[in-house]
């Protein structure tokens, strides 16, 4: 059930990847998700089920906190969000801009009401998998920020921006999350040591 819900809410979220990823110049990637959207909508059972990934159909999170970043908005502050976990501001102007893409808001007043409150359980259930980086660090909130920094940072701007390779794959794939669909099925570019915590077991 838990696997259906994230599928149903990562599926909604391929409209607001394929906008931004066009406004990102990356027209593969944007192809892709209307692609996957479609089949998984289609075939999928309003996208509960996730055929695309069984005929091999790429899937990339894309947001416009994320295009805000590749347009020149390098370096934004963090902040964690109630319920909705870490962000940055920068990421907060984004989800602003990407809420109107959300296909639930077609829906009427109470089914919009229902499936908010299901998806922000959805996205604190999808945290709970990287809370156990906090357990027996020394200063778990700094520890947390800068993984989650390194991790998004990865995703803005791949390896080399980012100033390191190596991001854990346990941050890859956990959500962002940014409202209003989290993407919990991003695919890593390499599983290799991150070297913030190399750092730290020095």
């Amino acid at each position: 059930i838990r696997l259906g819900i994230s599928n149903f809410f990562r599926n909604l979220g391929q409209p607001v990847t394929m906008i931004n990823a066009l406004l990102q110049g990356k027209p593969e990637v944007a192809a892709n998700a209307a692609m996957r959207f479609a089949v998984n909508s289609t075939f999928g059972l309003g996208g509960l089920l996730d055929p695309a990934s069984a005929i091999d159909i790429p899937t990339e999170q894309e947001d416009f906190g994320q295009t805000l970043g590749k347009w020149g908005w390098a370096k934004s502050r963090y902040v964690e969000l109630p319920l909705f976990g870490p962000r940055t501001v920068r990421d907060i102007f984004g989800m602003v801009v990407d809420r109107p893409l959300n296909p639930t808001l077609h829906f009427d007043t109470e089914s919009q009401t229902g499936m908010s409150v299901i998806q922000v359980i959805d996205i604190r259930t999808q945290l709970l998998s990287i809370d156990s980086l906090r357990e027996g660090a020394a200063d778990d909130y700094l520890l947390y920020r800068d993984s989650w920094m390194q991790r998004r940072n990865y995703q803005i701007f791949g390896e080399n921006e980012a100033g390191g390779e190596g991001v854990p794959a346990d941050l890859l794939t956990a959500p962002v999350p940014m409202a209003p669909m989290p993407n919990s099925d991003e695919k890593p570019k390499k599983r290799s040591r991150w070297k913030f915590w190399q750092k730290k077991s020095k």
